[in-house]
């Protein structure tokens, strides 16, 4: 067996993806570059002699069935299931999915070599996947492919989001291959995952915070994950009268791009005056979008998250009253859309007191720690037992090109995400 270190997978894709513009990397969903690490992975599974199959959503599954098992739905039923994405954030960073992706296949080499030693005994199948969508860069929602496995989303929303260029994602499911009138709630798949493991980089520096850090300060090279803030995504479209901005006195504007931006400012006003709240708008399009057009349209993707779902609520209805009232003084209207929703997640707490236990003998001070970024583990976690394992990230960024993970720890990872598993197993 050609076993290989996960950093010796992730230098393989390095060059995949890279944006000159931006910096880092973007790969949205079913890009060439999103499609040749989809293939690189199917690639690297097929020569571990894993057998390799995407499923109506376009979820990518790598079976390492049991041996002499009639590789069926009864086989598969319950197995143990781990794995992450492939896309990115538009100019994001290395590690932010291809990590838990590459750290499953380096996993299964150890587990591999476990068992061919003797030492690791299976009871069930194992699976590697790679979901679709997971950062909602292209169909602004995040998760899409564990959303319409689970049947969080109703597929004919699905089907009809349209990316920048005016593709619905129907169009773009079957230019890949897919058959978009079977996509959505899948029981069979769902029946095949007994748990769910996502090792992913941190996103922020909680294994770095005073709490945890040691007198070189240097945190834990692992967590085991907790919870997910509730968080979701909603779009402001003020609209007002698109005019020339040469022969329209001010007096005479009813320009949208002036309540778009007084409504930004008020977001992080809104969001600093409540404890542990995070509010973000990251992306905003006027329309037509000329230097010399006063906007007819502008429209501002609002990101929202509290560990009480209660609280987001309050906080989404305060921003989009102190909208309305900007749109308003400047002659506009403004209308808000939820794009998506996900309530705070408590991951099973036998599965994650399995994960602690496990990682715990690699890395005792491994704390439980709580996220505020979305995951897919966080979307499957409603239909099966979820879990996951945090590997440090030194710099506390990501969706950046600054976001990083030392070797040794990535090492780590592998390590732990592999005992974890074996125990499992």
């Amino acid at each position: 067996m050609n076993t290989q270190t996960v950093n010796t997978l992730l230098a393989a894709i390095a060059d995949v993806g890279q944006d000159a513009k931006r910096g880092g990397y973007s790969r949205p969903v079913y890009s060439n570059a999103e499609i040749t690490l989809r293939e690189w992975f199917i690639a690297e599974a097929s020569r571990r002699g894993l057998e390799v199959c995407t499923d109506a959503n376009g979820i990518i599954w790598a079976w390492w069935d049991m041996p002499g098992s009639a590789k069926d739905e009864a086989s598969r039923r319950g197995a143990l299931v781990t794995g992450s994405h492939l896309d990115s954030v538009p100019g994001g960073g290395a590690f932010d999915g291809p990590l838990g992706v590459a750290s499953a296949l380096a996993a299964y080499d150890l587990l591999a070599e476990r068992e061919a030693a003797g030492t690791l005994v299976r009871h069930r199948a194992l699976a590697l996947t790679v979901f679709p969508e997971e950062e909602g860069s292209r169909f602004g929602v995040a998760c899409l492919g564990s959303r319409l496995l689970t049947g969080a989303i109703d597929p004919a929303k699905a089907l009809n989001l349209r990316d920048a260029q005016g593709n619905t994602f129907a169009e773009v499911a079957r230019a890949n291959g897919l058959d978009p009138a079977r996509m959505g709630r899948d029981e069979v798949e769902l029946g095949r995952i007994g748990d769910f493991i996502e090792l992913h980089v941190e996103q922020g520096k909680g294994l770095n915070s005073e709490e945890y850090t040691d007198h070189a300060g240097r945190g834990p090279a692992i967590a085991v994950g907790d919870t997910i803030l509730g968080h979701g995504r909603w779009r402001l479209s003020f609209s007002g009268q698109g005019n020339h901005a040469g022969t329209t006195l001010m007096t005479d504007r009813s320009d949208p791009m002036i309540a778009a931006s007084q409504s930004i400012v008020a977001v992080r006003q809104i969001a600093a005056a409540q404890d542990n709240a995070r509010a973000t708008v990251g992306r905003v399009e006027p329309v037509p979008g000329g230097t010399n057009v006063i906007a007819s349209r502008v429209d501002l993707w609002l990101d929202v998250r509290h560990p009480d779902d209660a609280v987001t609520a309050m906080l989404v209805e305060k921003i989009h009253g102190q909208a309305q009232k900007f749109a308003a003084f400047e002659g506009c209207t403004v209308n808000l859309t939820e794009e998506s929703l996900s309530a705070t997640v408590h991951f099973d707490a036998a599965l994650t007191r399995s994960l602690s236990g496990s990682v715990r003998r690699l890395v005792p001070d491994a704390p439980l720690l709580p996220t505020g970024a979305g995951h897919d583990a966080g979307v499957l976690a409603a239909a099966v037992p979820s879990g996951m394992l945090y590997v440090r990230n030194p710099s506390g960024i990501s969706h950046s090109p600054e976001e990083y993970v030392e070797d040794d720890d990535a090492a780590a990872g592998v390590l732990a995400l592999a005992d974890a598993l074996e125990d499992l197993l």
